[in-house]
Formats: structure tokens, C-alpha cells, sequence
């Protein structure tokens, strides 16, 4: 399996988060990618290779033009504003107050742009963007021109950026990108599957009204875990889209034996639903030692998530999402690699 990589998602560093009332150096950490890609070598998964430069067309069709707009612009205006540090949103246009006049101040637009004070800028962060974006549809490439997989090295993640705002350190939404990217290249449908610990709130977001894309997501109950307002299972699509949108929400302390029939249940709707590729968003936070996560998935299990997925039998793109305990990041997500890789 050829995995994409680029060096350049370590100029996002150095930034801070709120979490439980502090803040707190962030949890998103370069260390995540290179853990992972140092795996990749170590196992002998296949080549690594560096993403070609790929223009915004298609980040366009699933974001918002202001929104893409406002990414390379974040830094430089908190900048100009005589800024340091990190850029970070602090008030938000909840229901009730208006949205239809954006404002001109950068913690105004920190704020129209973003679902929480996770997704945080430093200088680099829209170079580490981009080439995460380009990372994910360099990777599609491959999907598309005929290899049965490929692996997606994705840092910042990106599956909680939805059309228009950022959140849960995701700004351009890596998996939608690439999934319209096989869409307009010919393919009729295309299935994402997000494994991730949270629910992939912006990917669904995206396809919510579509039937060429179907979304199905594995994770934590949004009545007790973040991002806490989507992913109920009640959420099934709307317009054209409706029934092509599966949420399998499962409590705090789900084991691998629940965690593994939720995926059964997952894959056989992405078997009824018979795309043409499969577009998985990779987050091992289910894993039991996960600093933010409430899952108890072991590293013996990643290998068998692989191997479930692989019977599929789809062409199949793999794109990094969450996975915070650093120390067994590569063994958890490049266990699910070569799990597939062995089916």
C-alpha cells in the first residue's frame, strides 16, 4: 500500500487549545504524523511518497468560497492586529444572533468560521492545511488509478470541518475532498466510513442532502461526548440524501466485541448501498489508552478493523483522522493498514 506524505503539516506546531477550562498546549501534535509515517517504514507497508500541489476546485464544491477564503487569511490578520501566539476564537453567532453580515474583525471571524476553540492558528497552519488537502486528493489518485488501496497521511485531520466553519482541530475536510474528487473523476458512488472515536460531524454536514454519497460513522454518543450536537442515530439524510447518512453511536466504555458489531452493521450498508470506492476517515481513538477518548479498543484489535473492511472488496482510501496517545499511534493505525493489506 502506497501511502502520501507530506513534511510540511509540521509547520502547524506550537498552538494551544481550551480544554476542560484551561489552556493547554494542543493534543494535535506533529508527533502524530511522524510516529505513524516512522511505522509505515518500519513495517515495510509500501512507499512513501510526497503529494503533488493540487488547486482548491474541489475543496470549492464542499466548502464554502468565504470560508476557503478566510483559511490563508486567519494568520495574517491576527497578525496585523499586532497578535501573537495563537489565534483563537472566543465568541460564536449561536441561534438568535445574526449570521447574514459577516464581520470585518478577526475575533469576530475566528468565531463565524469555527464550531469550537479547537481548531487554532499559528503561522504555518494553512501551509500544513493545504498540504494535508493535497496530501488526501494525491492519495485519491492513486484509489482512482487503480490501486486497491492507499493511505492518506493527513495532518491536520479534517473530518470535523464542515462546509463552512472549522472545529475539533479540522479546517479543509480531507475525506469529503477526496470523495467528491472520485465523484467528478467517474465514479457513481462513494461510500465514507469514519471510524474515528467522534462522529465525523462535518462530513456529514457535507453529504447530508446527497444520494452519490454515503456516510456512515462508528462513534462515541453525542449525548455525553463531543461534538455533542449531531451523530444521533435519528439522523438518516434529508432531500435526495435521505437514508444515505448512518450514525452507530455507542456508549462510553464500548469494548472492541460492541465496537466490532457496529462495524458489521456499518459495512453492511456500505455492501447494500455497492459504491464504486470507499473512502475510510483512519481515527484510532477508540483505542483504550486514548487521553481524551472513553473506548477500550486494544492494539491486537486494529489489524482485525483492517481485515473487516478489506472484505468489502472496494477500492479503498485510507485518510488519518484523530488518535491522541501518541506513544502507540503507529502500532493502532498502521495495524489497521496492514490488517487490510493482509486480507
Amino acid at each position: 500500500m502506497r501511502t502520501v506524505f507530506s513534511p510540511r503539516h509540521a509547520s502547524h506546531a506550537g498552538n494551544v487549545e481550551l480544554n476542560s477550562g484551561a489552556i493547554v498546549p494542543a493534543f494535535e501534535l506533529p508527533a502524530r504524523a511522524e510516529i505513524i509515517r516512522a511505522r509505515v517504514e518500519e513495517v515495510g507497508l509500501g512507499p512513501i511518497q510526497p503529494p503533488e500541489a493540487h488547486g482548491l476546485e474541489t475543496a470549492g464544491r464542499v466548502h464554502a468560497p468565504d470560508y476557503l477564503d478566510f483559511l490563508p487569511r486567519a494568520w495574517p490578520m491576527w497578525a496585523e492586529a499586532g497578535r501573537s501566539g495563537t489565534a483563537m476564537p472566543f465568541v460564536w453567532p449561536v441561534p438568535g444572533l445574526r449570521r447574514d453580515i459577516p464581520p470585518r474583525d478577526i475575533d469576530g471571524l475566528l468565531g463565524y468560521y469555527s464550531m469550537d476553540a479547537g481548531a487554532t492558528f499559528v503561522a504555518g497552519t494553512w501551509d500544513a492545511v493545504k498540504s494535508s488537502h493535497d496530501t488526501a486528493l494525491s492519495a485519491a489518485a492513486l484509489v482512482a488509478g487503480g490501486e486497491r488501496a492507499a493511505f492518506a497521511l493527513c495532518r491536520p485531520p479534517g473530518h470535523h470541518a464542515g462546509a463552512g466553519f472549522a472545529g475539533g482541530y479540522c479546517y479543509i475536510n480531507n475525506a469529503a475532498v477526496a470523495a467528491e474528487w472520485l465523484i467528478a473523476g467517474g465514479a457513481r458512488r462513494v461510500s465514507l466510513l469514519d471510524i474515528d472515536y467522534h462522529h465525523g460531524n462535518g462530513t456529514q454536514q457535507i453529504f447530508y442532502a446527497r444520494r452519490d454519497a454515503q456516510v456512515v460513522n462508528i462513534h462515541a454518543d453525542p449525548i455525553v461526548e463531543y461534538p455533542y450536537f449531531l451523530g444521533h442515530a435519528d439522523e438518516r439524510g434529508e432531500g435526495e440524501g435521505e437514508g444515505f447518512n448512518l450514525n452507530l453511536p455507542l456508549p462510553h466504555g464500548t469494548d472492541f466485541a460492541a465496537w466490532r458489531g457496529a462495524l458489521d452493521e456499518g459495512r453492511a450498508a456500505v455492501a447494500d448501498y455497492a459504491p464504486d470506492a470507499l473512502v475510510v476517515s483512519l481515527g484510532v481513538d477508540t483505542y483504550r489508552g486514548d487521553p481524551i477518548s472513553q473506548f477500550r479498543l486494544d492494539t491486537p484489535d486494529y489489524p482485525a478493523i483492517g481485515a473487516a473492511i478489506a472484505e468489502l472488496g472496494l477500492p479503498t482510501l485510507f485518510v488519518m483522522e484523530g488518535g491522541y496517545a501518541v506513544e502507540a499511534i503507529g502500532r493502532n493505525a498502521v495495524g489497521v493498514l496492514a490488517g487490510f493489506e493482509a486480507a
